[in-house]
């Protein structure tokens, strides 16, 4: 079962990529409405539950739950206007690099990390130039998507950091239902200041945002937070690495995108890279 349902969830992150990259609406709408979507399906029963469960937050959990919020919608932001721009195995290569910043955020807070870990960042951001060195002479616009990509790889860091210090007194349900539904009108704004339509878009468009909210939101990152309960994380953060060739895959097998042979070689780096600061971190302690 447990495998199953690995299976299930790492299809589902890794179909993400392809489905926004392929649906037709504007970047800020398709990461608006998968958070309220979101929002909706897991907040209804926080709230049924406990209708006044916000005012029992304290100011620590307000704080950082709207850190992490902030730093996801910038996060969706950056990482669906890149699939748009750039190859969807290169954005999701650069957008996983959260982890390796992670390590070097706790670097900075005075974690220093084990040589492996170090040799793991190093690998990792080789395979970033050698990705963004190959897409520079493709065209301007997938070098911007690279960026933006990995922008949202920072802000992907911020929000997992922020989250675990509100998930030390919140539950799943209330946090995600939360943190969703802030990001949800933070990209609200976002989507008014620059005049993005809401509403006014192809039928396909809509079934594209129920897929990916489908798979990425609700199946993908809803049965890794399970597996956290029956296996240990550095196990579902290597199952999660497989995200990288799985979009890479699927893009290529749905959308037609053929990638210049030394784009491959980035992502073998980026993803041993990866691989080396995850497990390192697992037995070091590391990841606080």
């Amino acid at each position: 079962m447990i495998f199953l349902l690995a299976v299930v969830g790492i299809l589902g992150v890794s179909a993400s990529g392809p489905i926004m990259a392929a649906t037709m609406a504007p970047a800020l709408t398709i990461a608006l409405w998968r958070n309220v979507f979101g929002a909706l399906v897991l907040g209804t029963p926080v709230l049924l539950k406990s209708p006044r469960f916000l005012a029992s937050l304290t100011r620590v959990e307000i704080k950082y739950t709207a850190i992490a919020a902030t730093a996801l919608a910038l996060h969706f932001a950056c990482f669906v206007t890149s699939v748009k721009l750039t190859s969807v195995a290169a954005a999701t290569a650069l957008v996983c690099l959260q982890a390796a910043w992670i390590a070097l955020f706790q670097w900075l807070r005075g974690s220093k990390p084990a040589r492996p870990v170090l040799l793991g960042l190093g690998t990792a951001l080789l395979g970033v130039v050698v990705i963004t060195g190959f897409d520079m002479g493709v065209s301007r616009e997938a070098l911007v998507g690279d960026l933006l990509a990995v922008v949202g790889g920072v802000l992907a860091a911020i929000y997992t950091l922020a989250g675990s210090k509100a998930r030390k007194t919140l539950s799943t349900g209330v946090y995600t239902s939360l943190c969703y539904g802030l990001c949800s009108l933070i990209l609200l704004v976002m989507c008014l200041i620059f005049r993005q339509p809401l509403l006014n878009f192809p039928p396909e468009a809509w079934w594209g945002i129920v897929g990916v909210t489908v798979a990425a939101q609700l199946f993908g990152h809803t049965i890794f937070n399970y597996l956290l309960a029956t296996i240990s994380p550095l196990v579902v953060s290597m199952m999660i690495l497989v995200e990288i060739p799985g979009a890479a895959l699927l893009a290529g097998f749905f959308l037609g995108q053929q990638l210049p042979p030394g784009t491959y070689a980035g992502l073998a780096l980026i993803l041993a890279g990866l691989a080396v600061v995850v497990l390192r971190q697992g037995r070091s302690g590391l990841k606080k």
